[in-house]
């Protein structure tokens, strides 16, 4: 079949009288069908989508509760296995704009998954990179290339692509994490890959260590082992803790509350997640961050090239997202799409407003895309 077989066209073209477009005419029009029955789309019809002064999300912000999140995710905990096919017992969210597909923005994924007591999620690997972030809850272990990882509230457990993985619960309750994802990236640029791995994990790989392999080699501040290569895809650490986090917050503030600069704004502490090898982002195309915003205080607002998806860690406070205003709690999650202003205050009657951030921005940033625009008083 050649081109002109084609029955349908990608566009349908009509020659209109309109600022910057060519004079209708019998002859444009024939331009035009000749056009549509080679699949051809000449640039001065498209170019006002194709480049426009400024990024136009095809997301829209969006806001998810986290109280109606468990509550499903506890019923389909009630009625959904875990096993092969399926694989996880993990539920995506939908952003409005995206045509129902399961993305939280154009390039990344979000959800929440859940586990029984006593389950094991299969292993498997993918080519995509992952990381799970826990609001709340403790008893599971990921298991990660035969590491056993813990997994409990505010720690941050990155996953670099095509290593091996499983889950299982090791306690008397359900619990509860987030996963976040580059999927719908990976999806658009067809550079996926899947495969299934043992249907059981061995004994020796369904311990519950205190501390993984990971943490022992690489959880030292400024140490790195000599043993180890340093230039892996993704940090070979694989779990960050929520009191290294917590501290690295607060001790930023106080610097603050003593007269020496250590925050973005005032009363605005912010970390970010590294390979602790390189300093880089913790995942190729992921970049992952905490903020923390005390009593009455605000973030700046600003605005850059890519997507972000939060999730309120702890506390109270309101965000802003383009035109939109939510009052927020702990697990609430929530879009900021590319190129869209974002600001954070915290309430006055809580002691901090936590939040923890993942973006798209290494991708940009490797591409000389990146743009960030922050608002001055």
């Amino acid at each position: 079949m050649n081109a002109s077989d084609h029955s349908t066209s990608p566009v349908r073209l009509k020659a209109t009288a309109s600022p910057n477009q060519p004079t209708p005419t019998p002859e444009l029009e024939q331009l035009y069908r000749g056009f549509e029955q080679e699949l051809l789309v000449p640039l001065w019809t498209e170019i006002g989508n194709l480049m426009p002064p400024h990024p136009r999300s095809q997301a829209t912000a969006h806001l998810w509760r986290w109280d109606r999140l468990k509550e499903l995710a506890a019923e389909a905990g009630r009625i959904v296995p875990v096993g092969r096919g399926g694989e996880r017992r993990a539920i995506a969210l939908a952003n409005p704009s995206l045509g129902g597909r399961p993305y939280a923005t154009p390039t990344l994924w979000a959800a929440i998954q859940y586990l029984m007591p006593g389950e094991n999620a299969p292993e498997h690997r993918h080519t995509q990179h992952a990381f799970r972030f826990v609001v709340e809850g403790e008893g599971v272990w990921t298991v990660v290339g035969g590491d056993s990882v813990r997994m409990s509230r505010g720690d941050f457990l990155p996953q670099a692509g095509w290593n091996w993985h499983a889950h299982h619960n090791a306690a008397t309750e359900p619990m509860a994490w987030i996963d976040g994802l580059d999927i719908p990236f990976a999806y658009n640029t067809e550079s996926q890959f899947f495969e299934h791995g043992r249907d059981a994990i061995n004994d020796a790989e369904r311990a519950t260590p205190e501390r993984s392999r990971s943490e022992r080699l690489w959880g030292h501040p400024g140490l790195r082992p000599l043993s180890q290569p340093i230039d892996t895809p993704g940090t070979p650490l694989l779990a960050y803790r929520w009191v290294d986090t917590d501290r690295a917050l607060t001790d930023q503030l106080e610097l603050e509350d003593e007269g020496h600069v250590g925050v973005l704004s005032p009363g605005h502490a912010a970390v970010r997640f590294t390979h602790p090898g390189t300093g880089r982002d913790v995942l190729p195309t992921i970049r992952c961050e905490m903020h923390r915003i005390r009593r009455g205080g605000s973030s700046q607002r600003w605005r850059e090239v890519g997507s972000s998806v939060y999730q309120v860690f702890d506390g109270t406070g309101t965000v802003r997202v383009g035109q939109q205003e939510w009052r927020v709690q702990r697990g609430d999650m929530f879009v900021v799409p590319s190129w869209v202003n974002f600001q954070a205050s915290c309430d006055a009657e809580t002691v901090s407003l936590d939040l923890f951030r993942f973006s798209d921005a290494p991708i940009f940033e490797a591409l000389h895309q990146h743009r960030i625009e922050v608002e001055t008083n």
